[in-house]
C-alpha cells in the first residue's frame, strides 16, 4: 500500500459578497461576506488531497491565509500514518511552535488556522479510508478517540478516565444510535429567516417557509436597538406561533447589566435562550446573566478560542446550552474535548453554524456526538443556514428540520473548483468584475 505524504499546503483567500443582501448581518456585523482562509494539501497520490477551511467575515481573511503559510511547515514533508499515530501529538506540535507564542498560543489567528490544517488532515484520513469522517470516528475505540484529545489544561474538568468511562458506557449502544441517525437524522435550527439587516416583510415570509419546510426552531438576531428587537421578535413569533422555540441571539453586544435589562424586556417572546449576551471572555459576566434571567437559557461557544475558555464557561455553570464552533476551536481533535466535558457537566452541545462551510462541518460533528459521546436529543439542536452550500461537492442536508449524516468519503468541505476560481479574492471573476464596477462609476 502506498505511503501518504504530505508535499504542499496551497492556502487560498475565498470570499463570497454576501453583504449584497445583508446575509449574516447581526448587531455587530453589519455587511458580512463570507469568507474562507481555504487549505488545501498535496499528496504523492494522484487525486488525493485533503481539503480544510476557517471561516471569517471578510477583511482580515488574508491574516488567516498567511498564518496557513507560516504554519505549513509542521505538516508538509509528513506522512499521513505518522500525523494519525499521534494525532494528539500532531495537534500540540501545531499549537506549540516556539517561535509563534507571541502569536498564539491557542487563540486568534493562528489557532484559526490551525483549525484549517487539522481539518484538512482529518479530510485527508477519511478520503484515504473511503468513509465519511463521523463513520471513522464513530469506529474508533474508545481509547483511540482518547489518543485524538490533547488534555493539557483541562484535567481539572476531564481526565483521560473521565473521557474513557464516557465513551465505554455508550460503546455497547452506539451501532443502534448509528441506524436511528441514518434513518432520522440530528434535530437542527434555522437561522435563515433572522438575520439583522433583513427588512419586515421579509422576515415574515422565511419564517412562513420555514415552517413550511418542518423548522420548529427559530433564531433571530437582536442586540442593536432594543424597541427595534421588540418588534422584530414580535413578528418572528406571530409567524412562527406559541409552540416553537424561538433562540435569540446578541452577538456580544450588550453589557452584562444591559443584557439582563434588555432579557427582561424580551422575554414576553418566551425566548428559549439568549446567545452571546456580552463578550465571549466574560466567564463571570455569562454567569451572572444566566442566574438572572431564568428560566431563559444562556448559549455562547461561537467565539471561544479554545477548550480552556469552555472549560470554565461549564465549571461556572455559566451556560445552559454549548455551542462549539468547527473553526473557532482548533479543529476536530479540540472540539472532541469539549464535547466530552459538556457531557460530563450535563450541558447539551448545539453548535454554531452560521457561516459558509460550517453546516458542512457541524454535520460531521453532531453525529459524533450523539452516537459516541451525548446520546440524547433532549435540548438538542443544530445550527442550520441557507448560504452558499452550492459551491461544496457534498452539501449538508436537512429534511424536515434534521440533518441528515454525510455519506461522501471525507469532511464534506471540499469547495467546487469554479467556484474557488471564481470567488478568490481579489482577483477572481466575481471580486474583479466588481471593481470595475466601482472604477467605471
Amino acid at each position: 500500500m502506498t505511503t501518504i505524504r504530505i508535499l504542499g499546503l496551497d492556502a487560498l483567500d475565498i470570499r463570497f459578497p454576501t453583504s449584497d443582501e445583508l446575509d449574516g448581518s447581526d448587531a455587530m456585523h453589519s455587511d458580512p461576506d463570507y469568507s474562507a482562509a481555504y487549505a488545501v494539501l498535496r499528496t504523492n497520490v494522484a487525486g488525493l488531497e485533503g481539503h480544510g477551511l476557517t471561516f471569517t467575515i471578510g477583511r482580515g481573511n488574508e491574516l488567516c491565509v498567511a498564518a496557513l503559510r507560516s504554519l505549513s511547515h509542521l505538516v508538509v514533508g509528513r506522512t499521513l500514518d505518522a500525523i494519525v499515530r499521534d494525532f494528539a501529538g500532531f495537534w500540540r506540535a501545531l499549537t506549540s511552535d516556539t517561535q509563534m507564542r507571541w502569536v498564539g498560543p491557542e487563540k486568534g489567528v493562528i489557532h484559526l488556522a490551525t483549525a484549517a490544517i487539522v481539518n484538512a488532515v482529518w479530510d485527508l484520513y477519511a478520503k484515504s479510508k473511503k468513509q465519511p469522517l463521523w463513520k471513522v470516528i464513530v469506529d474508533m475505540t474508545p481509547e483511540e478517540v482518547v489518543s485524538l484529545i490533547d488534555f493539557r489544561y483541562i484535567t481539572d474538568a476531564l481526565s483521560k478516565d473521565d473521557a474513557l468511562a464516557i465513551l465505554h458506557a455508550n460503546e455497547p449502544t452506539k451501532r443502534a444510535r448509528e441506524r436511528e441517525l441514518l434513518e432520522r437524522g440530528y434535530p437542527a435550527y434555522t437561522t435563515s429567516a433572522g438575520w439583522l439587516g433583513y427588512p419586515d416583510d421579509k422576515i415574515r415570509r422565511l419564517c412562513r417557509e420555514g415552517v413550511a419546510q418542518g423548522w420548529n426552531h427559530f433564531k433571530i438576531k437582536v442586540g442593536a436597538d432594543l424597541a427595534d428587537d421588540l418588534r422584530r421578535a414580535a413578528i418572528v413569533r406571530e409567524e412562527i406561533g406559541p409552540q416553537r422555540k424561538l433562540m435569540l441571539d446578541a452577538n456580544q453586544r450588550w453589557d452584562v447589566g444591559q443584557a439582563i435589562a434588555n432579557m427582561k424586556e424580551l422575554a414576553r417572546f418566551d425566548p428559549w435562550w439568549i446567545e452571546e449576551p456580552t463578550s465571549p471572555d466574560d466567564v463571570l459576566g455569562h454567569a451572572t446573566i444566566a442566574n438572572a434571567i431564568r428560566p431563559i437559557g444562556v448559549a455562547t461557544g461561537e467565539q471561544c478560542q479554545n477548550r480552556v475558555l469552555f472549560k470554565q464557561l461549564l465549571q461556572a455553570h455559566a451556560i445552559r446550552f454549548c455551542q462549539i464552533d468547527s473553526c473557532r476551536l482548533g479543529g476536530v481533535n479540540e472540539v472532541l474535548s469539549v464535547l466530552l466535558m459538556a457531557k460530563k457537566f450535563d450541558v447539551p452541545v448545539c453548535p454554531h453554524a452560521g457561516g459558509v462551510g460550517l453546516c458542512e462541518y457541524v454535520n460531521h460533528l453532531i453525529m459524533i456526538d450523539y452516537a459516541r459521546i451525548a446520546p440524547s436529543f433532549d435540548d438538542r439542536v443544530a445550527e442550520f443556514v441557507s448560504h452558499l452550500h452550492e459551491h461544496f461537492e457534498h452539501p449538508s442536508v436537512v429534511a424536515n428540520g434534521r440533518y441528515m449524516p454525510p455519506v461522501a468519503p471525507g469532511y464534506g468541505i471540499t469547495m467546487k473548483r469554479a467556484s474557488l476560481e471564481r470567488y478568490a479574492y481579489p482577483d477572481g471573476p466575481a471580486w474583479a468584475g466588481r471593481r470595475a464596477k466601482v472604477a467605471r462609476a
